[in-house]
């Protein structure tokens, strides 16, 4: 109670098991029967968000797997503008009289920034915390952090293992990528990667992150233990804090890296430990001044220990207070951006890789660059879920590929085109220009290049073939550009193969403000434009009606679809179409309106005169649109023995004209 009022409890994310499990397939699944949710002054006597230390506000790993989670949090503690974004300031806190129990995150999801707003009831073990919170014990934003991303993702158990850079990119709504830190294994995968028109994995050059290292956030991951340690388990991700160039007794330099394990204790037993070795070859002043910044969890190696315990990094790329996204390769800042959605459909849209015959059907974009500049290119996949509430959301079980059962195996390919107007089948024969790793199970993949003024043919693709899910094209460059969805060609109306049939097409526009009524739902459905014809004028006696076909198909890339539909109205004999009543209902319907590129219907009508009414299903929405009219013809059949004939010898005949 606050003032007499009673506090918010939010209901789409109840503190009880449905908030912490999701299939009790990980070990907090021991926890059920032990976890209490608590406030954070039924846990300390003062709590605030944010401690007065920088240091007792980072991170500290609880009971619970999201070590890549907490490495990316790290980052919104340097950047300001960015945990503002994500925390919005001025929130009432306990003590206020404002304060009511709420709090408002929020997360870049698929192009957006989304709102989550949280109780502040935290799971707790004996009236501590048991997962994710800050080193000072005052201290809630980290935990609080937590559980909004995991009413994100439906329940906090969602959280156990995943990528920093899918989380960067959810904190930031920027871009991150993984870089090798180890040399590919054996020479037969260096010999097939090389032959490929894929290329590599970038390994780490931390001397090309130079003009970012303040900015740019670089988190290091193991797969097997770091420093010997074997409690890392299989997995495990820390964060650097810093690395700079350290002046050696001899007069030559070292790299030394300082790394932060969201544990929140040292794991480390290098030669750069606190009683390591390294240190009696530094002046001592500044020995003791870089040993004086270590805290807990943190420890220092060298680049040399750093290449060889760890890897792979992420590479989070630097957002200025503006919202701009600045290159972690010159460190230029990229002033302009563009994003479109897309989707692989099966059968019509996913074509898979480029060793499908059907690849040439994937989607494809069109990258106009007006001027030489840094562009970066890259594929986001949505993630494959379930969702069961406007939060709670639940992963697609897939019994034959469980490791990657949330994301398909993706990649991105670029050609340059020299005219807009080009043979794709010639086209994709060719190398492209460029391309990312060949097909990975990851959320997202990125392009990076200096590209030339022109015209430039983007094709997202899965592996598989008929493999579907959403994705977003997003395009960040230094110099003017453009992005738009290539127009796939129309799939082929329907053919009427039952009998004799005669098709009729017609082309049609809806124009905002004059044909673009919209659906029956609103007043000016009237103003579509209107086809009349006449059914059943040929039918035999003793037929009841006439078949009709009627497909409707929009001109619109798949990318980019209006919901349509039709209806068909009966015009009463010597009336017209001008003189039905608006109330008119129809005699058939294709509906309810379907974000698709035709739809169709079949139906018997009795002999009269019709009009058939598409619409979109908003009024305003502009596009063009094919009407094919298909009708039964009814003619008497003729039986026929007609055989092939022999050949016809053509004979050349010459006339000269007399003078």
């Amino acid at each position: 109670m606050c003032g007499g009022e009673v506090l918010f409890e939010d209901l789409d994310f109840p503190s009880d098991d449905r908030s912490l499990f999701y299939d009790s397939s990980t070990p907090i699944a021991r926890l059920q029967g032990d976890i209490t949710w608590r406030r954070p002054q039924e846990i300390c006597q003062s709590p605030a968000l944010f401690p007065d230390s920088i240091n007792q506000a980072h991170a500290k790993q609880g009971l619970l797997g999201d070590c890549w989670f907490l490495c990316a949090s790290t980052f919104l503690l340097k950047n300001k503008h960015l945990l503002n974004r994500v925390l919005p300031p001025d929130q009432p806190q306990w003590g206020d009289s404002r304060y009511k129990g709420s709090f408002q995150f929020s997360f870049w999801q698929q192009g957006h920034w989304t709102e989550v707003i949280i109780d502040d009831r935290l799971p707790c073990i004996n009236s501590t915390l048991c997962f994710s919170r800050c080193h000072s014990p005052t201290a809630f934003w980290v935990a609080l952090l937590e559980k909004a991303y995991a009413k994100l993702h439906g329940s906090y158990e969602r959280l156990w293992a995943g990528q920093v850079s899918e989380a960067l990119v959810d904190l930031t709504g920027g871009l991150a990528e993984h870089w090798s830190v180890t040399e590919f294994g054996s020479e037969e995968e260096q010999t097939t990667e090389q032959n490929s028109d894929q290329s590599k994995r970038r390994r780490l050059d931390l001397n090309l992150l130079y003009p970012v290292k303040d900015d740019c956030v670089l988190s290091c991951s193991t797969h097997n233990s770091a420093g010997g340690e074997c409690e890392t388990g299989q997995y495990h991700a820390l964060t650097v804090m810093e690395w700079l160039d350290v002046q050696i007794v001899s007069g030559s330099q070292v790299r030394l890296l300082r790394i932060r394990n969201p544990w929140g204790r040292c794991c480390w037993g290098g030669s750069w430990s606190e009683s390591g070795t390294g240190w009696s070859s530094v002046e001592a002043r500044c020995a003791s001044e870089l040993q004086a910044r270590v805290d807990k969890g943190d420890f220092w190696l060298d680049e040399a220990e750093f290449m060889c315990h760890f890897d792979d990094v992420t590479v989070g790329y630097p957002v200025s207070e503006e919202g701009l996204l600045k290159s972690i390769y010159t460190g230029t800042l990229l002033r302009h951006s563009h994003q479109l959605s897309g989707r692989w459909m099966k059968e019509h849209s996913a074509g898979g890789n480029r060793n499908s015959s059907s690849y040439g059907t994937n989607p494809k974009f069109w990258l106009k660059v007006c001027e030489t500049g840094e562009v970066l290119v890259s594929l986001l996949q949505h993630r494959k879920w379930r969702s069961s509430g406007k939060y709670a959301q639940s992963a697609l079980e897939d019994s034959r590929n469980t490791k990657h059962q949330h994301f398909q195996a993706i990649a991105l390919h670029m050609w340059k085109v020299e005219k807009k107007r080009f043979n794709l089948s010639r086209m994709l024969n060719k190398p492209p220009l460029a391309s990312t790793h060949c097909h990975t199970y990851e959320r997202e993949v990125v392009l990076h290049g200096q590209l030339e003024p022109g015209y430039y043919l983007l094709i997202p693709s899965t592996y598989k073939p008929g493999a579907e899910s959403h994705f977003l094209i997003r395009v960040f460059s230094s110099s003017s550009t453009s992005l738009s969805a290539l127009k796939s060609p129309a799939p082929s109306l329907p053919v009427p193969t039952d009998g004799e049939w005669e098709t009729t097409y017609f082309q049609g526009s809806w124009v905002e403000g004059t044909t673009a009524g919209g659906s029956r739902n609103f007043l000016s459905h009237w103003q579509n434009p209107c086809f009349p014809f006449t059914a059943g004028d040929n039918a035999p006696a003793g037929t009841t009606g006439a078949n009709v076909r009627v497909t409707l198909q929009q001109s619109r890339p798949d990318t980019d679809l209006l919901p349509i539909g039709f209806h068909i109205y009966k015009v009463p004999e010597g009336a017209s179409v001008q003189t039905l009543s608006k109330d008119e209902d129809p005699v058939a319907s294709c509906i309810p309106h379907c974000y698709t590129q035709d739809v169709s219907l079949t139906c018997c009508l009795p002999p009269g005169a019709y009009t058939i009414v598409p619409s979109t299903y908003q009024p305003d929405c502009s596009a063009n649109f094919t009407l094919s009219l298909s009708r039964r013809i009814h003619r008497k059949v003729v039986k026929s023995q007609e055989r092939l004939g022999k050949a016809i010898q053509e004979v050349s005949h010459i006339s000269v004209m007399q003078s």
